[in-house]
């Protein structure tokens, strides 16, 4: 399957997928990895890669480049926007989210704040979720969760790092999932 990569940031999630690729335990191809941020570190990693590497402004120039590419499947990996894909893409992004949806998601939901809320919640378990993206942030159908289990003394930082590595098992597994079943299965 023919994927993309959608990222905002330093390509933690951009790295976990080389490797899993690399390594033949993620089915797939990495055809192109597009950020909104102009000097982001993943930008210069994916041409360290050998990737097509791109900054894109908007949903129209993301969708440009996606046809481009032939893109059968769109990964957002650490990507700060929401994303309005063109019509045949419309049921194929899949996005992580650092928690057990429903809990701890939505608008503004993301990063250190959810880690920040988990803590000030005193939840016990907390994890991340792989699912389908829609027009509304973290609705789509559920790929995969990873529960993680806190202890009281965890910081935010400390959660943070927990559900990274969760998230790093669980994204391609979700992955070769919907490799594996195809889009269509994942959907009502």
């Amino acid at each position: 399957m023919k994927m993309a990569v959608l990222l905002s940031g330093s390509g933690r999630t951009l790295d976990n997928f080389h490797e899993r690729i690399a390594a033949t335990t993620m089915q797939g191809s990495i055809e192109v990895v597009i950020s909104s941020v102009v000097d982001a570190l993943g930008l210069d990693k994916a041409r360290k890669y050998g990737y097509p590497a791109f900054h894109a402004k908007d949903n129209d120039a993301i969708n440009g480049i996606l046809q481009e590419h032939n893109i059968e499947l769109v990964l957002l990996a650490g990507y700060l926007k929401l994303y309005a894909p063109p019509a045949h893409l419309r049921r194929a992004v899949l996005n992580i989210h650092p928690s057990l949806i429903p809990s701890f998601c939505g608008t503004g939901m993301y990063g250190m704040r959810v880690h920040r809320a988990v803590k000030a919640r005193g939840v016990k378990v907390t994890g991340c979720t792989v699912h389908f993206a829609n027009e509304v942030y973290d609705e789509g159908p559920i790929v995969v969760q990873r529960c993680v289990q806190l202890d009281e003394s965890d910081t935010p930082d400390d959660i943070a790092h927990k559900v990274f590595d969760a998230e790093c098992e669980a994204y391609p597994e979700a992955i070769n999932k919907v490799v594996a079943r195809g889009i269509d299965s994942f959907w009502p």
